[in-house]
């Protein structure tokens, strides 16, 4: 009776060593058990082969030579760590071979062994593979666990067979299957990611009706869809439904929310959540700094926004490009263009590797307040441009009424292939018209669609 009590907690002490990945340490204590005569048993070794594992495979086998060595035999936990070991290393034909070693050594798999295979094989983008250990499981007279049809769903929906999977799960129902809310929450995942966001809600109803209890996890997921698809409506009405029923949001949704917000004008209640986010204690990160930021500078707050950009420096982390980009727009905005020039010669100096949008931001804000020559100059100065660089000059170089400068610029857009928008080459069209020069307009109108054919 004491020797079993002591080799029980030989094992409470081998299991918090390793769980504190104190390897050397377990070692010891079990050289000093031994000392004791209190001998490890096979939970003792299973321990040591799954922490081994952590450090590759090699090490968590070798411990099947120890056990031997001592007359302890491996059994089925033994090998299903070490199929786990050699999965999560991404060693699926050495996950195989201990399986097929199991089996030869006269040890029958359980329904756990098939679950972790066929995992490996779904986390290697083998689907077919996963699918024939799921037969494999059906044929050995199994009875399949619901982690076994959990791993089957998430593994179809994240290998891009989500309808397969929702398949799965109603013929699963009609044979008696009860889903845990878990099961629910890959399916709403899945169907989200493939944009059947009706699909997704008609599931969330159905965990509601079959007294499931969706949380926050559920929740989130189909309101990142609602605001991916601009439905920010329903995605409000979603979001206040959360809220009533006493859910938190992670940083990630606190930021959709936020930014989609801020989006479609609706800066009050977008401040509300973000003083919420703050008050809840949330640990910021570089994207969430960029939402706050650029909420700051959509309500023209850039003292804030510089504040915050302090703060982002007390933390050691590092402004993007998108940091610099949201700032030089809202600097732009407020009319303070020389100061966005220099946070754009800033961005360059630190080797950003695209500043477009940057750029973009400072020719249009340099035409809006009548800056239209500078606004030229760092166009020209310009690696790259696209459809929005070339529109925003045509545009503002019409309403200064420059069109022949205009007609320029939307004809070197068009010979390049680039797109423009067509109620900028209507300005351009109807500005020349009527400023007296109709034949200009006549001739820039063949180009546009000799320049257009050529480009289709």
């Amino acid at each position: 009776m004491v020797h079993r009590f002591s080799t029980r907690l030989l094992n409470v002490c081998i299991a918090s060593l390793c769980k504190a990945h104190n390897l050397e340490k377990a070692e010891s204590v079990i050289i000093d058990g031994i000392r004791l005569g209190v001998l490890p048993d096979v939970v003792t070794y299973n321990t040591l082969i799954d922490a081994y594992c952590h450090f590759g495979i090699d090490a968590g086998y070798a411990i099947l030579h120890r056990m031997r060595e001592a007359g302890v035999t491996p059994d089925i936990i033994s090998y299903n760590s070490l199929i786990a070991g050699a999965t999560r290393n991404h060693q699926i034909s050495r996950s195989r071979d201990l399986f097929d070693e199991m089996i030869e050594r006269g040890i029958v798999p359980d329904v756990w062994s098939y679950n972790i295979l066929m995992h490996g094989f779904f986390k290697l983008g083998k689907p077919d593979e996963a699918h024939r250990v799921f037969k494999d499981i059906i044929l050995a007279e199994h009875s399949p666990s619901i982690a076994t049809f959990n791993i089957m769903m998430n593994g179809l929906c994240k290998n891009g067979y989500t309808m397969n999977a929702f398949m799965l799960f109603r013929n699963l129902q009609r044979h008696g299957f009860v889903p845990e809310l878990l099961t629910y929450n890959i399916l709403v995942s899945g169907l989200c990611k493939i944009g059947r966001l009706g699909s997704a809600r008609r599931v969330l109803k159905e965990i509601v009706e079959s007294g499931h209890v969706p949380n926050a996890i559920t929740y989130t997921t189909v309101l990142k869809c609602i605001f991916r698809k601009k439905k920010f409506e329903e995605g409000i009405e979603l979001l206040l439904e959360m809220k009533s029923k006493g859910y938190t949001f992670d940083g990630f949704a606190y930021c959709t929310v936020i930014g989609a917000l801020t989006k479609i004008g609706k800066v009050k209640q977008a401040t509300e959540f973000m003083v919420d986010m703050i008050e809840t204690g949330i640990e910021l990160d570089i994207v969430s700094y960029n939402t706050l930021i650029n909420l700051y500078c959509k309500t023209g707050e850039l003292e804030e926004a510089y504040k915050l950009l302090d703060e982002i420096e007390k933390k050691g982390l590092e402004c993007d490009k998108y940091t610099h980009t949201i700032m030089i727009d809202g600097l732009c905005k407020a009319g303070k263009v020389e100061v966005a020039a220099q946070h754009l010669k800033y961005m360059n100096m630190m080797g950003f590797d695209s500043n477009l949008v940057a750029y973009n931001c400072l020719v249009d804000g340099l035409c809006k307040v009548g800056q239209i020559n500078d606004a030229i100059k760092v166009y020209k100065s310009m690696e790259v441009r696209d459809s929005f660089t070339y529109s925003s000059l045509v545009y503002n170089l019409c309403r200064d009424r420059r069109y022949h400068s205009a007609a320029k610029i939307l004809l070197s857009c068009l010979r390049s292939g680039m797109k423009i928008l067509k109620s900028a080459q209507r300005a351009v069209l109807l500005g020349l018209r009527y400023s007296g020069f109709p034949r200009e307009a006549k001739r820039l109108k063949s180009k546009i669609r000799i320049a257009r054919i050529l480009n289709h």
